[in-house]
């Protein structure tokens, strides 16, 4: 199929893109990378009277990484970010969860942020947004705004942004001090949306015990979630945990829904065993070893 007539502006600056989503209304829509609303135009579940293409205004395509965390601009392609060595040093389940985005071909166009925008429960980023407890920058009209995960994502491609707003960057903060995180999915065939994916973090006492186990999964819930099973092993030399438990617990937590991909049942099974997985992977990075 074709995408339904839509108009097109590419404005210069930030301020000329909101002042076109002012003027066009509900009806416009932001594009940066284009990776998951142009599919959308084409099949026609989406009809925008008009595309604000944000690619030529300045400022929107830096990696900032410090002390306190990353920040992505909204024009940063997965692929670059990917090969961030910086951002990856700061916080290690950016690469880690971006090296499993679809292809090379739509991560050399995608951007991060847009992703997250998107809004998609099967979306990597978004989980990744989540589990490190990130936010995002909106630009109105009335100037910048910070918003945290919780409060950006409201439903499955639905955020709390509405009207002339821009999703300026995305802030990942940093991993804290005696931690390692894990990322882990499973498609039907490699770049395929996942059937189940997740993401870990755990953070060990000076000790060696596990002080700290969350996760966060992709195509289990209509919004990201975030876990904390640190109840199931907390305590526990990190050498000696049955992460086994902690998948047990995860599986008492999550609602996926079921679809023809994969029934809820089989993806409530795929949480226990990512689960245990990548807890155990994220303890062994923790402790300073190689998974």
């Amino acid at each position: 199929m074709k995408p339904a007539p839509f108009g097109y502006a590419d404005p210069r600056t930030l301020a000329e893109a909101l002042e076109v989503l002012g003027r066009e209304g509900e009806g416009a829509k932001v594009l940066a990378g284009g990776q998951s609303l142009l599919p959308l135009l084409s099949m026609r579940l989406a009809a925008p009277t008009t595309l604000v293409d944000i690619n030529r205004v300045a400022g929107l395509d830096s990696i900032e990484s410090g002390p306190d965390g990353v920040r992505v601009g909204a024009l940063v392609r997965h692929a670059r970010l990917l090969d961030d060595a910086a951002a990856a040093g700061v916080q290690p389940l950016l690469a880690r969860a971006t090296a499993s985005v679809a292809h090379p071909a739509i991560r050399n166009r995608g951007t991060t942020v847009g992703s997250i925008a998107h809004a998609d429960p099967s979306g990597e980023m978004t989980a990744v947004l989540a589990l490190t407890g990130g936010s995002v920058t909106v630009a109105t009209p009335a100037g910048r705004s910070a918003v945290g995960w919780q409060d950006f994502f409201v439903g499955p491609l639905e955020t709390s942004v509405h009207g002339p707003a821009v999703v300026v960057d995305a802030f990942f903060p940093a991993l804290a001090q005696r931690s390692g995180t894990a990322f882990a999915e499973l498609s039907r065939r490699r770049g395929d949306y996942a059937v189940c994916g997740a993401g870990a973090v755990v953070t060990l006492d000076a000790d060696r015990r596990v002080s700290a186990a969350r996760t966060a999964y992709i195509s289990v819930g209509l919004v990201p979630q975030v876990h904390d099973l640190t109840e199931a092993v907390a305590g526990r030399p990190v050498d000696t945990v049955d992460w086994a438990a902690a998948g047990a617990l995860a599986r008492t937590l999550v609602d996926p829904d079921t679809d023809l991909h994969a029934s809820a049942d089989y993806r409530r099974l795929l949480v226990g065993v990512l689960t245990e997985r990548t807890l155990a992977a994220a303890a062994l990075e923790a402790t300073g070893r190689t998974p």
